[in-house]
């Protein structure tokens, strides 16, 4: 018997003295449940055995036939039971593996490790109800265990239920304090409710118990900026990183805010650091490219995005900006040519092929960019973004019905895509449809009651017919609430409010919505409106000019001048 053979021989026989007691006190508990059955046959502990050295022996496939077996002989062993079920889960047999759980707890209904094991199966499949109500039974057969509290908190969160998920967290935190994750979520949650002093408070708690714990004092950094508190941010960073140096992730985060808050030395010290230390990490190469590019030292760019590739062709990301840098850089063939290279499988596919159209359109080849679109269709009709931008360039081309024909055609494959009805929507207010412009509006709040867009859309279209004016100021308003300090919604509601005839109101919302947008006509001549109506002569003459000069050619602008100048002489 060769020696390899020798050792797997004994492993085997001490396997089959072993696994016999182990199944067997398996099934003991404190109460005995066991009374009057049988302990595991010898055929059961057999098939057990060869199941665990097929496991030793990286024999997935055959452990779990082995175990299947073993269960035949034992169908009342938990023990059993849970191993075949993460032998399942391990093989990917989720079906399988969710079947033998509720036959075992069928069972062995206060069996917590495979209540537990079936409660992550479902919230692997996103069966949110299954998995609450197994985690809740976790809860009732033991009212402690923190596993349960844990995954009930992230499931009623990733739901947006973050009042349940607070109360879950708090229960957790007050039986076990100190729990790392308990005490994370916690703070997470407080974050997503707006409630930043007290989730700030969290994340120090969750950093008492684990100083080195990364993703809080991340997520610390980025609730002080969600506070205005940049400065805050930059020295938590700095502070952990000098703690630990080699904290890759943090450092990253450091150097991305040196870049949003406009520090682009700091941020370019920062991401070469940490090529120093590691001269493979992706990110900060990666985010050094970015830099270089958005610096326009466009060569330096092309340097740090080509050593990344190099060593990883599969950084899409890194590929992406290199085509945007070409771009830039007006070298348009070689952009096109590395946006060509982005697969159909990945996300950045409809960004590249979209990049590929605009690139094309800028030179002038609309019919080309056409082609490139209706193809990226062929490779993958859902993608809504596709034939919004393909609308477009029929649209450019003055082919209107092409362009409303696209977008229909998107329609039938994604009919709740909020993006095509928008578009839509647009399309037909440009077409003179009233109608069916706000139909299509309507279908979008059909979909996302609180759609910002949609609801302006609606609110402006209204009121620039002047027709029910009080619908109008109440959609732009709850507009404005979800997306405070938008120019374009209060232009808007000071249109709304001058259709009303509160002109006092009107200009002051029209001149904030002006200061924002300085250069956008319409804005300026909505204000110039104003003034007219609230007989501010030379105010309205002043700021028609100013739209003017933004509109050049625009005759009824041009005529409400002469009109007031007239008036003025008289």
């Amino acid at each position: 018997m060769q020696d390899n053979k020798k050792k797997k021989y004994f492993v085997f026989i001490i396997l089959l003295c072993l696994t016999g007691c182990a199944i067997s006190s398996a099934n003991r508990t404190d109460i005995d449940t066991t009374a009057g059955k049988e302990r595991p046959s010898f055929n059961s502990t057999y098939h057990y055995s060869l199941g665990v050295l097929n496991i030793l022996d990286e024999n997935l496939d055959e452990a779990i036939k082995e175990y299947e077996q073993a269960l035949i002989f034992d169908p009342q062993s938990p023990h059993l039971s849970s191993e075949l079920i993460s032998l399942y889960i391990e093989k990917g047999d989720i079906k399988k593996a969710i079947i033998l759980s509720e036959k075992t707890l069928i069972d062995n209904p206060g069996n917590i490790n495979v209540r537990l094991l079936l409660a992550g199966l479902y919230l692997n499949m996103k069966e949110y109800n299954n998995a609450i109500r197994e985690y809740m039974k976790v809860t009732e057969l033991n009212p402690k265990n923190p596993v349960s509290y844990l995954y009930l908190g992230t499931i009623y969160a990733e739901n947006r239920n973050y009042e349940k998920a607070l109360d879950t967290f708090t229960h957790l935190i007050s039986m076990h304090p100190d729990h790392l994750m308990g005490q994370y979520y916690h703070a997470k949650v407080l974050t997503e409710m707006k409630r930043y002093d007290e989730a700030e408070q969290g994340f120090k708690k969750t950093l008492v118990i684990k100083p080195a714990f990364e993703p809080a004092v991340i997520d610390l950094g980025i609730l002080y900026e969600k506070k205005k508190k940049a400065d805050q941010a930059i020295d938590t960073y700095k502070s952990f990183i000098k703690l630990h140096p080699t904290a890759m992730n943090v450092r990253i985060k450091l150097g991305e805010i040196f870049l949003r808050e406009q520090k682009p030395l700091d941020a370019e010290r920062e991401f070469k650091e940490i090529l120093n230390i590691d001269n493979g990490n992706r990110e900060a190469r990666l985010q050094l490219g970015f830099l270089y590019l958005e610096k326009k030292q466009y060569e330096q760019a092309i340097d740090e995005l080509s050593v990344l590739l190099h060593g990883n062709p599969d950084e899409h990301r890194a590929r992406y900006l290199l085509a945007l840098t070409y771009e830039e850089n007006k070298s348009y063939g070689q952009a096109v040519e590395e946006l060509k290279k982005i697969p159909v499988n990945t996300e950045l596919y409809e960004n590249a092929q979209i990049q590929i159209g605009m690139i094309l359109k800028k030179q002038g080849k609309i019919d080309d960019a056409i082609a490139v679109l209706k193809n990226a269709i062929k490779n993958n009709n859902k993608i809504p973004g596709f034939y919004v931008y393909l609308s477009s360039l029929h649209e450019e081309n003055k082919k209107l019905s092409s362009a409303e024909k696209v977008l229909k055609e998107g329609l039938a494959i994604s009919p709740q895509s909020i993006e095509l009805h928008y578009s839509l929507g647009v399309l037909y207010e440009k077409t003179n449809r009233f109608q069916d412009s706000i139909h299509e509006m309507e279908s979008v709040l059909k979909i996302d009651p609180d759609n910002a867009e949609a609801l302006n859309f609606i609110g402006y279209t209204y009121a620039d017919r002047g027709v029910r004016l009080d619908e109008a100021e109440k959609m732009i308003k709850k507009a404005l609430d979800l997306k405070p300090g938008n120019a374009y919604m209060i232009d808007s509601l000071g249109w709304v409010y001058f259709r009303q005839g509160r002109v006092d109101m009107a200009i002051k919302y029209l001149k904030e919505a002006l200061d924002a947008l300085p250069n956008d006509a319409t804005i300026a001549e909505h204000l110039g409106d104003a003034y007219a109506k609230a007989r501010r002569v030379s105010e309205a003459i002043e700021i028609y000019r100013r739209a003017l000069k933004l509109s050049p050619g625009n005759n009824d602008l041009q005529k409400k001048i002469d009109e007031l100048l007239k008036e003025k002489r008289n």
